[in-house]
């Protein structure tokens, strides 16, 4: 008789062990970032069962197949609960693809260079803010690709979003009943600076911007009613401070300061994106707390393949729901480990949400799922995002392409897309000249709203 040394449950049993223990080093067969470090292909790390679907499934699904209803529960442990229910309720669909063992394939290049020369070099200081261990501002790169605890795995996300210098966001959302009829359709800019850890040029600061880690603005182009709508939000690099937000409002023709707690409440009608959610780290980190490991695990993910460069302005197709449009088209693969957190609101007692889980790709740290639970302890939203590598040019970006937000509780879904170009002449782009002072002041969202 053969008996198999990796058998069908030895990951699982693994991760469990681990868990159990408190042990953070990812990978299974070898410790993972070290494997990165020397030749960036991951696929040494992990037993086959966990980078083929059909290993994992045992022949049930394979790569190329779709999830549907008639299949969704052989991969329903591989699902947060919104998109198993998704599925298996509301007519969504996913393609499966091929696991991605390549890291380059999953990183801004520099940004991925940055990661590499830096590791080793960032340390939690006594408040719980990311330093270089002598004692300065994070210098770029994920801070902790080898991160220990559950603080530590967020910070990856917390420091850098978008994980380029600058980056602007042209925007199309499409707001779904629960009839399943578009109920209003936004265009819509988002636009980030980094003020540290940058990785593009010279210096890893922004001059003049000591005390901050990011500025980060959002405004309306379309509909008319909405035209004009613009926001302002302004980080600390302190992470235990709340940011400056402001907005400007055409209706009332002014700039006004708004309070902590409008992170919580929709932009404008219809839509269920909160700033909160942004990146599944909209708030500063320290600001939230409890951050604890809850779980290691295989995962499906929507990490590549998912950018629409074929389609008209890159809008993806739809499907599923009552009217056929609830959904975009998407591809996912299997994510072979991923580490689950949560976090409370600690820093904001009206809060409406109780707790956040996330589910980070070890491979690069960042989320590919998100789910808020409201103050009952009941599931609430899921802000669920998909990646792709872009063409810019004669070059290729990773980046975010669309994005499912859904609300459980009233059956309300936003999904938006990361387009070309959008309605008011703004086109989306990466480390743009000059975009602080374009997008975020507080006279540039003045100018905008105008």
């Amino acid at each position: 008789m053969h008996i198999k040394k990796y058998d069908h449950n030895y990951s699982r049993r693994m991760f469990l062990d681990r868990l159990s223990k408190g042990a953070m080093a990812a990978g299974v067969l070898t410790p993972l970032w070290p494997l990165i470090s020397q030749a960036g292909d991951m696929a040494k790390a992990y037993p086959d069962e966990l980078l083929s679907i059909e290993g994992y499934t045992k022949g049930k699904v394979s790569t190329g197949d779709v999830i549907t209803a008639d299949n969704v529960e052989y991969v329903k442990d591989l699902l947060d609960p919104v998109a198993y229910h998704q599925v298996s309720q509301m007519g969504r669909r996913i393609k499966i693809v091929k696991s991605t063992t390549d890291v380059t394939q999953m990183f801004p290049r520099d940004y991925l260079e940055a990661t590499l020369k830096n590791q080793g070099k960032a340390v939690l200081d006594s408040d719980g803010n990311v330093r270089t261990t002598d004692g300065q501002r994070w210098i770029g790169g994920n801070p902790f690709p080898e991160a220990k605890t559950g603080l530590e795995v967020f910070s990856n996300l917390s420091m850098s979003w978008g994980r380029y210098d600058n980056d602007l966001y042209a925007i199309r959302d499409w707001d779904i009943g629960p009839d399943g009829k578009q109920q209003y359709q936004y265009d819509f800019c988002w636009a980030e600076q980094n003020t540290a850890g940058l990785v593009s040029g010279d210096s890893p600061y922004m001059a003049g911007h000591e005390d901050k880690l990011r500025y980060q603005s959002v405004w309306f182009t379309h509909p008319n009613d909405s035209k004009g709508t613009s926001f302002l939000n302004t980080w600390y690099y302190d992470q235990r401070k709340f940011p400056d937000l402001y907005g400007y409002l055409p209706a009332f023709k002014r700039v006004r300061r708004f309070p902590t707690n409008q992170r919580f409440e929709p932009l404008v009608p219809g839509i269920t994106l909160f700033l909160s959610d942004s990146w599944a780290a909209g708030d500063p980190m320290l600001t939230w707390g409890n951050y604890k490991i809850v779980g290691r695990q295989p995962m499906l993910g929507a990490v590549s393949g998912n950018w629409h460069g074929d389609k008209d302005n890159w809008e993806p197709g739809v499907h599923g729901g009552p009217e056929g449009v609830t959904f975009f088209d998407q591809v996912m693969e299997l994510v072979p480990e991923v580490v689950v957190i949560e976090a409370e609101p600690t820093g904001y007692p009206r809060a409406p949400v109780s707790k956040k889980r996330i589910w980070i790709d070890v491979r690069n740290m960042m989320y590919v799922g998100y789910c808020t639970y409201d103050r009952r302890g009941e599931l609430w939203k899921a802000f669920e995002p998909s990646y792709g590598m872009r063409e810019n040019g004669d070059h290729l970006q990773w980046g975010w392409t669309h994005v499912h937000s859904y609300d459980i509780q009233t059956n309300r879904m936003s999904r938006f897309a990361q387009v070309e170009k959008v309605r008011g002449g703004f086109y989306s782009g990466v480390n743009v000249e000059g975009l602080y002072d374009k997008y975020m002041t507080i006279p540039a969202i003045r100018r905008l709203g105008s």
